[in-house]
């Protein structure tokens, strides 16, 4: 497993191109055991890779009960023009104040006193680029990465 900032400094280019498609689009959808896809707003402050629920969110209650999760950027148009960037992981709640204060200064929003905060490790990292019509990919996995 690995931080935000762990998987940055292994793979600077691809965790560069993760941050922009998940700050341009601001939307990404979120994975858990569940079938179905949440949008959700994935938020990288310090290093560390956020979000925040509601307390009542399924997707919540899947990632307390099991922690697995993966977070697919928004694809903006048909052609996949910008780019796809992907991450699997796991999700831990997270209580402390600094903490939170780091994610709520690094958030696009003003999240409300009520949401729930995440924070995802990436075990493994997927960009996807578009050369005319042939995708170019670049991975990464943390060493040891077991999902």
């Amino acid at each position: 497993m690995a931080t935000w900032a762990e998987f940055a400094e292994a793979a600077p280019e691809l965790a560069a191109f993760g941050s922009q498609r998940f700050v341009e689009a601001e939307v990404a959808y979120l994975a858990t055991v569940r079938q179905d896809g949440t949008p959700v707003t994935p938020i990288i402050g310090e290093g560390r890779l956020f979000l925040f629920m509601e307390p009542a969110s399924p997707k919540g209650h899947d990632l307390r009960a099991n922690p697995r999760y993966a977070l697919h950027s928004l694809v903006s148009d048909q052609h996949g023009s910008p780019g796809e960037f992907s991450i699997a992981g796991r999700a831990t709640p997270v209580t402390g104040a600094s903490v939170r204060r780091t994610a709520v200064a690094a958030a696009p929003y003003s999240p409300e006193d009520r949401y729930v905060l995440f924070e995802l490790d990436v075990r493994e990292a997927l960009g996807t680029v578009y050369e005319g019509k042939r995708p170019v990919r670049r991975r990464w996995a943390a060493p040891s990465s077991n999902l």
